[in-house]
């Protein structure tokens, strides 16, 4: 070892030793590895929250469901035209008002009503005057039209468009959901309508301003009663058998109202009864109210 480095190195000898020894370089005591450092979290990105579709203005929304449409046979007034049948119907907003004449007048230009007053309802409203009201309201909200109208006067085609998202008439089913609100009795006010509805007993044989009677537990005004209500449907007879709201027959001669006016007895305003008329007929029972999907 002296001879390897060069006699710079002298072995030291000891007595309790029994071998060589060497001074040499003590290793370094082992340290311990730095602790790893966290995986940094994953980052979410941000997600906005999708803004909820508002309520149109003056509109409730009604959630789909099954009902029985009609009236049984016991029901004081029934017509025989009040068949009963499960009927279920989607989603929609619906007026909590039928359309003022303020609001027509807006929109039209003109107000064709007998009993003038802008918060009284429409009247003298033709079918035809309401689904071009229907139109003319989307076009000035820039909304899609519901309707699809060509022709003139009363030989108009209409033919509705439902993946729009415009104004339109409710069906003659959508109609009668709404204005029961989960009730079977003859009104949604009970066996009596006298709270609930303008009608030959209590008009003094003429129109009243909307929302002035008591609302359905869903929150909607004068479904019964004041003005009849034009529906999109064709006027027919149906079938006891359960179905999906179709909207009606393909073609017809006359339209449905509901809901009866100042001018009817208490038994046209029952939650079945059903008008037939002619899709031009302007006259100051008939009036509409607004449906958007």
């Amino acid at each position: 070892m002296r001879r390897a480095s060069g006699g710079s190195q002298i072995p030291a000898i000891y007595s309790q030793f029994f071998d060589v020894a060497y001074l040499g370089t003590v290793p370094a005591a082992p340290q311990p590895s730095p602790a790893p450092k966290p995986a940094p979290a994953p980052v979410t990105p941000a997600v906005s929250p999708q803004p909820e579709r508002p309520i149109p203005a003056n509109m409730v929304r009604i959630q789909g469901g099954t009902f029985t449409m009609g009236s049984p046979d016991s029901e004081a007034g029934r017509s025989n035209n009040e068949t009963r049948r499960q009927v279920t119907v989607g989603s929609f907003y619906l007026g909590k008002y039928e359309v003022s004449q303020g609001d027509y007048e807006s929109v039209m230009g003109t107000n064709p009503s007998r009993f003038k007053g802008a918060n009284l309802p429409v009247e003298e409203v033709s079918w035809y005057d309401a689904v071009e009201y229907c139109n003319a309201l989307s076009r000035k909200e820039g909304l899609t039209l519901a309707y699809t109208i060509s022709g003139t006067g009363d030989s108009r085609n209409v033919s509705w468009n439902r993946a729009t998202n415009g104004y339109r008439l409710p069906t003659e089913a959508e109609w009668e959901y709404a204005c029961r609100a989960g009730t079977t009795t003859p009104y949604y006010s009970g066996g009596s309508v006298n709270n609930a509805g303008w009608f030959q007993a209590n008009s003094r044989k003429k129109t009243h301003k909307v929302g002035s009677k008591k609302a359905n537990a869903w929150g909607l005004y004068d479904m019964h009663g004041n003005v009849w209500e034009w529906c999109w449907d064709w006027y027919d007879g149906y079938s006891s058998g359960s179905e999906t709201d179709s909207g009606g027959p393909g073609s017809g001669a006359s339209r449905v109202g509901r809901g009866g006016s100042w001018i009817n007895g208490a038994s046209e305003l029952r939650s079945a009864s059903r008008l037939s008329d002619s899709p031009g007929l302007r006259i100051p029972i008939l009036g509409l109210r607004l449906a958007r999907p």
